[in-house]
């Protein structure tokens, strides 16, 4: 047994050292070209291929993926390059490969439309091909010059839904206790664990959120295609098309292969593409689009909880509080920028992750202007981290508010008992057992809990009013977990208008006193780490890779694991989830 557990220990040494190799060679790879800027020829495309996970930001940079060049497309990557494209003369226009298999929420797509619109005014051409359409690809198309698929592809033309899943009876049969409190009725994250279908409450929001989307994108394909409401309606009702049904039908312009495709562009010549990776080592200041003044984009994604930033292996993308109150604290002390514009993407989370944030947002506000950018959805633990800047701005169509919140614990006493498992206790003192997982919690342990998350909630709304200017009651009318679009809440007072990144940074130089039609430099946060200096962190700078690798593998799993079990622990399911198109 001994020689089976060290030989485990000895492939698992070979194996990181082997990894430490690999990383070197890709780092000294990377090293030599991670300057590199791409040479634009005249008359290229740009290129921009809408398909799978696409963040707001760069999430958490990972030596591997950035060595090999596997960086994911970013909302703020084609927002830039669209920008740059539009003012370089050797881009001839703008290819957009679209599929629906994409993460875009619909205040993303809203935000995307709108770059287009602004290119297009400099009287480039921005053309679409597609594999796959759905309703989100088809609004995002219909701002744009042509729309093209493959005469096999899909072509989906469907209304809208919104659905919600529930474990409550698979819970009641692994014989686990479910106790959650939640403010209040329209707080339906905690139904995923306590209720078996759609609360009242719930169904009634979804279909307001539903109704909102539908006012907002339905007419606006319908003009863009040339088609009523009414046709609309009755395209829906074939819904799955063949792609010349499509054409005839009038939802795209044509139908041809890639190849085909190519030739409509350029007809006599070669077809020039530069990737978005590409085209992103272009800068701004090249194109003269920086001058006098500096304004920080801070960006805020992911469900909220832990200390840092990270890639959770059960949770996803993570917003650590100590990560962003340092990019936070950068711009604060830094006289050189004039203002802040905050770009919130988050359904929530912790409610003190999220309130160490707000604190940062509300210390910075006081020194310089800080305009809070939210992008598909600041809802919950991303309305927190939001209210105490400057001034707030949403897309029409971002999910916001949520003002609510849920706690309570699991009792897997029954589960354990099931598989096996013995748990066993003693105490000493009042309330030694609030909160514990091991039995079914005191009518007076319960109230205790329940009078101390009412204290805590009442505490926030009321600091929510008092930012917004509004009455405890107002807000109150507006809280308990209900959600609501851009455009909503700024009928409501939740936010103080509706715009995009765009619109922010001109609403920055404003407040910041800068003159609206000067171009700013941009300094986005969290800063891009080079190659070497994200080795140097790993490895600790210690001259024993082999075993920097493997403290940094052990630690970085104990890191994930305790963080997914506070998060859980925390608030897990006070996350808001938008709509998808």
């Amino acid at each position: 047994m001994k020689r089976f557990f060290g030989s485990m220990l000895g492939s698992f040494i070979g194996v990181g050292l082997s990894l430490v190799v690999f990383v070197l060679i890709l780092v000294g790879v990377a090293s030599m070209s991670s300057t590199d800027v791409a040479e634009i020829e005249d008359g290229s495309y740009l290129l921009i291929d809408i398909y799978g996970q696409i963040n707001e930001y760069d999430p958490p940079q990972d030596i591997i993926g950035m060595a090999t060049g596997g960086e994911a497309e970013t909302l703020q990557r084609i927002l830039s390059n669209l920008e740059k494209a539009a003012v370089d003369s050797r881009i001839e226009g703008v290819v957009f490969k679209l599929s629906y298999n994409n993460s875009l929420g619909w205040a993303k797509l809203q935000e995307i439309r709108n770059a287009i619109d602004r290119f297009q005014l400099t009287g480039k051409k921005v053309k679409v091909w597609s594999d796959s359409m759905n309703l989100g690809t088809l609004y995002l198309s219909g701002t744009c010059d042509g729309t093209y698929m493959p005469p096999s592809g899909m072509l989906n033309f469907q209304g809208l839904s919104s659905w919600s899943m529930h474990l409550k009876d698979m819970m009641d049969k692994l014989g686990v206790e479910v106790h959650l409190h939640k403010i209040k009725d329209y707080k339906s994250a905690a139904e995923f664990f306590t209720e078996s279908e759609m609360t009242d409450a719930a169904r009634e929001m979804k279909t307001w959120m539903l109704e909102e989307v539908w006012d907002q994108v339905i007419p606006a394909i319908a003009e863009e295609r040339g088609l009523t409401e009414e046709k609309i309606l009755e395209l829906m009702q074939y819904a799955l098309f063949q792609v010349p049904e499509g054409v005839e039908a009038g939802l795209i312009d044509g139908a041809m292969y890639w190849q085909e495709f190519e030739k409509t562009l350029v007809p006599d010549d070669e077809f020039i593409t530069v990737s978005p990776s590409a085209y992103a080592t272009v800068t701004r200041h090249e194109l003269g689009l920086e001058g006098d003044g500096f304004i920080a984009v801070v960006h805020a994604q992911g469900n909220i909880g832990g200390r840092e930033s990270r890639v959770d292996p059960m949770l996803g993308l993570m917003m650590g509080h100590e990560s962003v109150c340092e990019d936070l604290k950068k711009c604060r002390e830094d006289d050189g920028i004039d203002a802040v514009v905050f770009r919130v993407d988050s359904g929530g989370g912790e409610a003190l992750a999220s309130d160490l944030i707000a604190h940062e947002i509300d210390l910075l506000s006081q020194v310089k202007p800080v305009v809070v950018s939210m992008v598909d959805v600041a809802g919950s633990g991303g309305y927190m981290i939001a209210y105490k800047g400057t001034k707030m701005i949403a897309d029409p169509l971002t999910v916001t508010g949520s003002i609510g919140s849920i706690n309570g614990l699991f009792v897997t006493t029954g589960l354990n008992n099931k598989i096996g498992i013995g748990k066993d206790y003693v105490e000493k003192g009042p309330m030694a057992l609030l909160g514990n997982d091991v039995r079914t919690p005191t009518e007076e342990e319960w109230d205790r809990h329940t009078d101390a998350h009412w204290k805590s909630f009442n505490t926030w709304l009321a600091d929510v009013a008092d930012y917004r200017g509004m009455e405890f009651a107002d807000a109150e009318k507006l809280a308990h977990g209900r959600v609501w679009t851009g455009r909503q809440a700024t009928a409501n007072g939740l936010i103080d208008g509706v715009g995009d990144l765009h619109d922010a940074i001109t609403m920055a130089k404003e407040l910041a006193e800068l003159p609206v039609d000067q171009n700013v430099a941009l300094l986005h946060f969290p800063e891009k780490k080079e190659m070497m200096e994200l080795v140097m962190e790993m490895f600790g700078g210690g001259a024993d890779v082999s075993q920097s690798l493997r403290n940094s593998i052990y630690i970085g799993i104990q890191k994930d694991l305790n963080n997914s079990m506070q998060f859980m622990q925390n608030g897990a399911v006070n996350v808001v989830q938008p709509p998808r198109p």
